[in-house]
């Protein structure tokens, strides 16, 4: 019993594929070992290994059985040997499978994909982000990153990686080499503005030196401090209050009018801004403004000029990037006749 007890010792201390490897090598070996002792009882070797499945897996069909003396000593080193070992096979298959979701819960695996989106710092407005991204675009993956030790989000395609989002590791973590863009949020964590600012400004520092091909969305607390944002290469910045404010005072001159401007802020219901390049037949802003509206789309502005339907008669420039209001079906057949049409 005791030497019993050191066996078993030993075999829970095993590599996981050296188990794999020593099960696979009892199954093949007693398989053979069953065909030679008794060529007649199974007819070929692939029921010899019917039968070494069945009796380790305790199911025993009682279909084969061994006749001779050697075939009953065999299958008794099963019943000690095999069955103990495919048990602990098992035990290792979900004591792995545990492992791995313990750690994907605690955020501690290094994302694999490619083309996702970066949450940096989890709140509410943080979770509301999640949440418009994913009903966004049906595959496209969101990686949160932050200092709590549990998925504050589990949902499919949201993968979660904890630590200090300033850390070169971390963000590597996140795969932000091959992310798409980031976004930075205010931590709801620091009570002083100016240390809430600051430690944005250290995460944007940091993907800008790793990866500054990734763009990058900040939301800033005060608006004295765009200026430093604008010296790390930021791309886009919010500032945390700014919307609501202007919201609410475009709801108390104009009722109504802020339905359309949460439309705009959400993609969950109604229209939407879209991008569309310039299709190669149009010669001027006119011309793309007619060809859209009949197809159900408003060209609204090229780039951040948004006065291009007052200059109509004017020439789409190569480098125009035009934005359109529509819903996404319209988008969606344009692109589609575009494709054809190439």
């Amino acid at each position: 019993m005791q030497l019993f007890l050191k066996l078993t010792v030993k075999l829970l201390r095993l590599n996981h594929y050296f188990i794999v490897f020593i099960t696979l090598l009892l199954v093949i070996l007693s398989s053979a070992a069953a065909y030679l002792l008794e060529p007649d009882t199974f007819g070929h070797w692939f029921n010899a290994l019917w039968w070494v499945m069945t009796t380790v897996a305790t199911v025993g069909y009682g279909d084969y059985f061994p006749k001779t003396v050697p075939g009953k000593i065999l299958a008794m080193l099963l019943y000690v040997f095999g069955i103990g070992l495919l048990s602990l096979l098992i035990g290792k298959i979900i004591d792995s499978l545990a492992e791995l979701q313990r750690r994907r819960e605690g955020g501690k695996l290094k994302y694999q994909g490619q083309s996702h989106i970066i949450v940096i710092n989890w709140s509410k407005k943080a979770q509301l982000a999640v949440e418009d991204l994913l009903d966004s675009e049906a595959d496209l993956a969101v990686i949160i990153i932050d200092n709590s030790d549990k998925h504050p989000f589990d949902r499919p395609r949201v993968h979660f990686v904890s630590g200090d989002p300033t850390s070169a590791e971390v963000l590597e973590q996140a795969g932000i080499h091959s992310a798409r863009s980031a976004i930075i949020f205010a931590d709801p964590r620091i009570d002083d503005s100016s240390l809430i600012d600051g430690k944005s400004l250290l995460v944007a520092s940091s993907i800008e030196q790793i990866a500054p091909a990734v763009h990058t969305t900040v939301e800033i607390v005060l608006e004295k401090h765009i200026l430093n944002f604008r010296h790390v290469q930021v791309n886009d910045f919010i500032l945390s209050h700014d919307a609501v404010s202007r919201l609410a005072v475009r709801s108390a001159l104009k009722e109504g009018n802020v339905d359309i401007f949460m439309q705009l802020l959400s993609r969950k219901y109604g229209e939407d801004v879209f991008e569309l390049p310039a299709d190669p037949s149009w010669s001027t802003y006119g011309d793309a403004f007619q060809a859209l509206l009949r197809k159900g789309a408003t060209l609204i502005a090229d780039r951040t000029d948004m006065a291009i339907n007052r200059r109509l008669d004017e020439p789409i420039p190569s480098a125009a990037r035009l934005f359109v209001i529509c819903n996404e079906e319209t988008i969606n057949k344009i692109r589609k006749e575009r494709r054809q049409s190439k």
